[in-house]
């Protein structure tokens, strides 16, 4: 069995669409789903002592919101579920995957965000700098995608700065566990600079494409095939928006070059990518050996 796939969960739609994809992804990918509520640390001042009867209430609250969770994931997979208490929802959240050697963590859009976009909360703002595994952004209405559905292909953003190692490792092995189609999606042709003339940057993104798939496909494993294809648009968003997306699907960006090694930094790109993204996004870390360069 792969290493488990955690879902940090609160009792909201949110929650639901982080459990739902968590899954999902934990069903193609033959791995444990551990789901994970995180209640306040015990670490009251002496203006507020301890009370022991809101203390029990709370933990029996957060176990049937985990018995709720644990239901909505149904008989698919594995379903493990775990209270852990932290200073934040994010702290806990990375005890629980250092606890159980997480492959990957699962949250949900914060509340108010449209069907299928993503609209970054403080939680999920709060792992993107600071995560040492990838995280997995759900989307609202991730929810009404039935579990059992899987992953049909994974698209892997790939920019213009050095340090795609770890994000091509990452999406590769996605695609091995899961079965899914592998898609390699060239952003050069709308990440250079406004001043670099259009024809430089036909031939350009045209190069980048290529070179992108020779060293992807040296790298593939066994069975895993890639498609490539170069983004169009006066801008990412515009880029990202004009471009093809399954329901199934899973996009894959890396982390900032301003990123720590094996933590996590939304960059610009990913960021603008984000905001039009109509499916789940991954945001890989960077690792020690491309701490110099910049996944995008």
């Amino acid at each position: 069995m792969s290493a488990p796939i955690v879902v940090g969960y609160t009792a909201t739609e949110a929650g639901e669409d982080a459990v739902a994809l968590g899954a999902r992804l934990a069903a193609a990918s033959g791995s444990e789903l551990c789901i994970v509520v995180v209640l306040p640390a015990d670490t009251r001042s002496v203006i507020t002592p301890p009370d022991a009867s809101y203390d029990h209430y709370l933990e029996q609250q957060a176990a049937e919101w985990l018995a709720r969770a644990a239901a909505q994931a149904g008989d698919i997979v594995p379903v493990r579920t775990l209270i852990r208490y932290g200073d934040s929802f994010a702290e806990g959240l990375g005890d629980a995957v250092a606890e159980v050697g997480a492959s990957h963590l699962v949250v949900g859009a914060a509340n108010g965000g449209l069907r299928g976009r993503h609209r970054l909360g403080t939680v999920a703002s709060e792992l993107l700098h600071s995560a040492e595994v990838p995280v997995v952004l759900a989307p609202e209405g991730s929810r009404r995608i039935d579990p059992s559905a899987g992953i049909s292909r994974i698209t892997a953003a790939i920019g213009t700065r050095p340090g795609t190692e770890a994000l091509l490792h990452a999406s590769t092995a996605l695609a091995a566990a899961t079965g899914a189609e592998l898609r390699l999606l060239s952003l050069v042709s709308v990440d250079l600079p406004a001043s670099v003339d259009t024809g430089v940057i036909r031939i350009a993104g045209a190069a980048h494409a290529e070179d992108v798939l020779s060293k992807a496909l040296a790298e593939l494993p066994d069975g895993v095939e890639a498609d490539v294809v170069v983004a169009r648009g006066d801008s990412i968003e515009d880029a990202v928006s004009q471009l093809s997306w399954e329901p199934g699907e899973l996009a894959i960006v890396g982390s900032s070059r301003l990123a720590q090694p094996r933590r996590l930094f939304l960059g610009s790109t990913a960021a603008k990518i984000l905001h039009e993204l109509p499916v789940p996004m991954v945001v890989v870390p960077k690792t020690a050996k491309t701490q110099e360069g910049e996944q995008r």
